[in-house]
């Protein structure tokens, strides 16, 4: 666990190591399977795998990736699609939302597993089920790592957790608990998410009402508070953008005296939250059809 926290060239080396993360998730389906969530080899195991998945995208080769994620559609020999772990430009991102999605191996092997529905399932079966915070927030920081980038793969799990494992309930729990840390890291998987226009009306229905709950009457004085509380902004602009019917539950949902209140908070060592809840009044104010409602 120490070592898979030692940087680009320590993740790679275990990455490389044959057996090592097949391992890790076997122990972690053993534990499962034996209703054992909360020992501290299993937190152990979700802290490493953690670890490998932090800036996956950019750490494996290109040619690695393609071999693995391959495009088995028919895709027009014009069209010249990008590596799944390539290029960042809007227009790109936009057409990878769209595509296809990858096909993956019914049967993977060492670093194909960081990224493959199984493991998904049981980061999501360990947020449900275990009562360790380390186990808990690991779970729920390799879901963030995994879907934070902009290629087909972060898109591919973004929509297995919402869609193909209904994973959304158990992230919704994680933003009612005590823990600060677990909250802020369930609050920045949503907000990745919530990137990916396909799901927004899948998440603005199951955890918008729960993210306005869980935002405070003001900023207290914690750096933690004020980093969630500005993602919170954030995962909402996302949801509410493009979608009145979702500026609306927001609305319904009295979040707008709260965000009024933390976007007039001007002391510099909440400007975060305060700036991203002052980006988010400026989206909603867009809905030109909502004027009335917000005026009232």
């Amino acid at each position: 666990r120490n070592m898979s926290s030692a940087g680009p060239e320590g993740r790679k080396k275990m990455r490389e190591c044959n057996g090592l993360i097949d391992s890790l998730v076997y122990y972690i389906q053993g534990a499962i399977a034996d209703h054992e969530p909360n020992d501290k080899a299993t937190e152990n195991c979700v802290c490493i795998l953690h670890n490998l998945s932090y800036q996956l995208e950019i750490e494996l080769p290109e040619s690695y990736t393609q071999g693995i994620y391959m495009q088995r559609r028919n895709i027009s020999s014009n069209d010249k699609t990008p590596g799944c772990f390539g290029t960042r430009s809007r227009k790109v991102k936009e057409k990878q939302q769209d595509a296809p999605l990858p096909e993956e191996k019914s049967n993977p092997r060492g670093v194909e597993s960081l990224w493959h529905s199984t493991l998904i399932r049981i980061y999501l079966s360990l947020i449900a089920k275990s009562t360790r915070n380390y186990t808990q927030e690991a779970s729920l920081g390799a879901l963030q790592n995994l879907t934070a980038g902009t290629g087909p793969m972060p898109f591919a799990v973004a929509r297995t957790v919402v869609q193909k494992a209904n994973g959304l309930p158990s992230i919704r729990t994680m933003l009612h608990v005590s823990h600060p840390a677990v909250k802020k890291t369930a609050v920045s998987l949503l907000r990745n998410l919530s990137r990916n226009t396909s799901l927004q009306n899948d998440i603005a229905r199951e955890v918008l009402p729960d993210l306005v709950s869980v935002l405070p009457e003001t900023v207290l004085a914690s750096d933690i508070i004020c980093e969630t509380t500005a993602s919170i902004c954030y995962t909402l602009y996302n949801l509410t953008q493009s979608s009145s019917h979702n500026a609306r539950l927001l609305l319904s949902a009295n979040g707008l005296p709260k965000i009024i209140a933390i976007s007039m908070n001007d002391s510099n060592m909440f400007s975060k939250a305060s700036r991203a809840a002052s980006v988010l009044l400026y989206s909603l104010w867009s809905h030109t059809d909502l004027h009335s409602a917000y005026k009232k």
